[in-house]
């Protein structure tokens, strides 16, 4: 079977979107973030704190304010962060593993070999450099290491 010839389709039962409300607050909120608004923002924070310190005489609830300011953001980002990184990361594992599927020369062995352990995937890697080099006629060349 050729790649793309395989009509079937996986995703057919799930066509509804099923994401939960913090998965969408999560996405929204992390495309927000990493937009430049909120990068210029950011910096106009700092740069209003940082011109009131002379207002405050630079005493310790003034730096109170940015220390506890950004201590929660970055807390609350940590999660909002894996929870993203976290869907990305299976969705590209489901396309890799569909795409092993999909070709009739694949190993299907490598679906799913993210939940190996890190000794089993390094022999795993190492075992596919000797078969570049071995494949490649010219051995020197750089195999991604």
């Amino acid at each position: 079977m050729a790649l793309g010839t395989d009509t079937r389709s996986v995703t057919a039962p799930f066509e509804h979107d099923d994401q939960t409300r913090f998965e969408r607050f999560a996405h929204r909120t992390s495309e927000a973030a990493g937009h430049p608004t909120a990068f210029a923002l950011a910096i106009l924070v700092i740069v209003v704190w940082a011109v009131t310190g002379p207002m405050f005489n630079f005493d310790s609830t003034w730096q109170l304010v940015i220390n506890t300011g950004t201590t929660i953001v970055t807390f609350l980002m940590v999660f909002l962060i894996q929870c993203m990184q976290n869907r990305d990361t299976a969705a590209l594992q489901l396309k890799l593993d569909e795409l092993l599927r999909a070709i009739a020369a694949a190993d299907n062995e490598m679906i799913e070999v993210e939940q190996r352990g890190e000794r089993t995937i390094e022999h795993l890697r190492e075992h596919l450099r000797q078969i570049a080099a071995r494949d490649t006629p010219d051995s020197s060349a750089d195999l991604g290491t």
